[in-house]
């Protein structure tokens, strides 16, 4: 270990920086904010300095650097880009036992500034000890994905009753076991979306029956395969589960970024597959959130599109359990941009129409005079099993057979495959291609060729024309 993490208290302790360009601003900015006294020593000011100066946020003490200046200062920033001078002041604070940091030149400091990720009062500090700061910039992009703003109000509220925890549970274990239940209860997810009056109510309520936890239900779309689509709450959530129930289309890619310890309960269905029913899945996740779980049910693409999200919302809340929804990209907005097809445009497709070939069983009736207009695209999810009913329905209420159309399996993903033909080609294209598969049908699937934009980034990706295989 190159260097040794600490956190420094800076309060009300006098800082000198020599220089006052954007390099030293940024330096003071942050000593600022751990409410450091700054003196300045430079010949010139920048504008924002020269702004905190008139503020009275700063002090400018001289326009030369003397060594008599380093009296009764804590630590020294050097930030100039006179190389003899910056060499002069490490080496008399080294002489005098002073924390030294010369701007980009880490042999001449006795510490370095790590990256910070302020929650505060919670903060975290990484650091790559000067060997790689790009790295390091992306590291830290990640982290702060994992702690959303107000995350920091957890900690505040939970300090603000310490002293009644301490005294309601006198024994050790007995606290860290408090503690532990509320953080990965409902209480932080409260605090997180502004309703702090409820997290507290919450945390008295646990005070009075430390063994009642208070469960919920969180519905998460994962996307559309690719693991780089989840949005930054479900990553945030999946890594906060106790349990997780997931469906079919979730990849091994996404299923490895949730919790280690959470459990994992697959509940997938397959058409023409048995598999749990809906209602066993709803009772089974009622079930665990009575337990006093965090339960995350983790869905493909966008659980309020076609994947039944709003059922099992509707049994947790006749059930007076907990809910949250985070949404997912859904399937067709996804593999529809990863194959180059704009599903709407102003030359081609006024609007778009999204519907599930399992509507089409059953007997249930679709306004096939609308699908069948060609100024709008049509998304068809779940269109393998009545393919061919439904091009003969289009073509029979005014869809020309011509009309371009695109099949997509494993959408988004390294496995992507995009099969492009005609609309009377739909039987057979299916043939050809493995499921789940996305149907894209309008006048937009011609610029697939031209936008097509993901085989650059997967060598893998395979883009077919069916007069080419047929």
């Amino acid at each position: 270990m190159d260097y040794l993490p600490i956190f420094l208290d800076l309060k009300y302790k006098n800082i000198l920086v020599i220089g006052a360009g954007d390099v030293a601003f940024n330096k003071i900015k942050l000593l600022l904010s751990a409410h450091a006294v700054i003196n300045i020593i430079s010949k010139n000011l920048c504008s924002e300095i020269k702004s905190l100066l008139s503020q009275k946020k700063v002090f400018w003490i001289s326009q030369k650097f003397k060594t008599s200046y380093l009296k009764n200062v804590f630590l020294v920033i050097a930030a100039t880009n006179n190389t003899e001078l910056n060499k002069k002041i490490f080496k008399k604070c080294s002489e005098f036992k002073i924390l030294v940091n010369v701007v980009d030149d880490q042999s001449k400091c006795s510490f370095i500034f790590p990256s910070i990720i302020n929650r505060s009062p919670i903060l975290i500090a990484i650091s790559s000890c000067g060997t790689a700061p790009v790295l390091l910039r992306l590291l830290r992009q990640k982290i702060e994905a994992m702690f959303p703003k107000r995350f920091g109000n957890v900690a505040k509220i939970a300090g603000q009753f310490r002293s009644i925890i301490k005294k309601r549970f006198s024994n050790l274990l007995e606290r860290k076991r408090f503690w532990e239940k509320l953080f990965n209860s409902v209480f932080v997810q409260n605090i997180i979306n502004g309703k702090e009056k409820e997290a507290i109510c919450n945390l008295e309520k646990m005070i009075d029956k430390p063994d009642a936890l208070i469960g919920e239900i969180i519905l998460v779309g994962a996307g559309p395969g690719n693991s780089d689509l989840l949005t930054l709450r479900a990553l945030q959530v999946m890594q906060e589960a106790d349990v997780v129930l997931y469906d079919n289309l979730i990849s091994q890619d996404i299923l490895n970024l949730i919790r280690r310890d959470a459990k994992c309960i697959y509940v997938g269905k397959r058409a023409g597959i048995k598999s749990i029913t809906q209602e066993k899945i709803i009772k089974l996740l009622i079930f665990l959130a009575k337990q006093g779980k965090k339960v995350v049910r983790l869905k493909g693409g966008d659980s309020f599109i076609f994947g039944r999200g709003g059922e099992e919302l509707e049994a947790a809340k006749n059930a007076n359990i907990n809910i949250q929804v985070i949404p997912g990209i859904t399937a067709g907005i996804g593999a529809s941009a990863y194959s180059g097809i704009p599903l709407t445009h102003r030359n081609y497709a006024e609007g778009v129409v999204f519907i599930t070939g399992y509507k089409c069983m059953k007997n249930i009736k679709n306004n096939w005079p609308i699908l069948s207009d060609s100024s709008y695209t049509l998304v068809i999810y779940m269109a393998r099993l009545q393919a061919l009913e439904i091009s003969k329905q289009l073509i029979l209420h005014g869809r020309l057979k011509s009309t371009p159309i695109a099949i997509i399996s494993q959408g988004t993903t390294i496995n992507q495959e995009v099969i492009i033909g005609r609309l009377d080609e739909i039987d057979k294209i299916f043939k050809l291609i493995v499921s789940p598969s996305l149907l894209i049908i309008g006048n937009v699937v011609a610029l697939h060729k031209k936008l097509e934009w993901f085989k650059d980034f997967s060598n893998t990706q395979n883009i077919k024309n069916i007069s080419s295989i047929i």
